[in-house]
């Protein structure tokens, strides 16, 4: 439920904490309500600022929008960095690199609506307005990804020689499975351990000869 009560006013001077109360502010609302519906007013509001306070850290709510989405990439791609130092082409490896972004979305599900399950505006000009930096951090996290199936395919072990497909589809089901997880918690779901285990070892059936 959104809180229905300000926070009180900062003093001035704080600029950098201010402006990480904002982000925090609206990855809140925005994972509540989605970003279309929360205005920068209601941003303010949370954060305990005047909307003209908040406008002298970011001009719209799209630019708060992408920071979050850049943010979030940012994340995913440290955490996927790290299943690469010591990542060679085996099944097991393989499971954890799934794993990795699996875990990511439900450590951080305000951050994954943002940056995964944002639907398109009326105008269609989200990334225009943001001059393709969400797209661009995403990418960036995707060629790691492309990498893994590569290095796999490398070692006779992808059913497939398309790679950017072969990772496009993965994608594809782990989004499915968070992105399920985490706008549909009511639904009477098996033990979690025992259904991220099962959709992993689909995935690699299909992926791997």
């Amino acid at each position: 439920m959104i809180p229905k009560t300000r926070s009180p006013r900062k003093p001035k001077g704080q600029g950098a904490e201010r402006r990480e109360e904002i982000l925090d502010a609206a990855l809140t609302l925005f994972g509540q309500k989605g970003v279309h519906a929360v205005s920068t007013r209601q941003i303010a509001e949370l954060a305990g600022i005047s909307q003209p306070a908040l406008y002298a850290y970011f001009a719209t709510k799209d630019e708060i929008a992408a920071e979050l989405c850049v943010r979030a990439f940012a994340i995913l791609g440290q955490r996927m960095a790290q299943a690469r130092v010591d990542f060679t082409p085996t099944a097991a490896c393989f499971d954890r690199c799934l794993r990795v972004y699996i875990q990511f979305g439900l450590d951080h599900p305000d951050a994954y609506r943002v940056a995964f399950m944002l639907e398109k505006a009326a105008d269609g000009s989200f990334l225009e307005k943001t001059g393709g930096r969400p797209m661009e951090a995403g990418k960036a996290v995707f060629a790691t990804f492309v990498e893994v199936v590569g290095e796999l395919h490398a070692a006779g072990l992808v059913a497939g020689d398309d790679v950017e497909a072969v990772t496009q589809a993965l994608w594809a089901g782990l989004h499915g499975l968070v992105s399920l997880l985490i706008a549909r918690p009511e639904f009477p779901w098996v033990d979690r351990e025992t259904l991220i285990a099962t959709h992993v070892a689909m995935l690699r059936r299909g992926a791997l000869k």
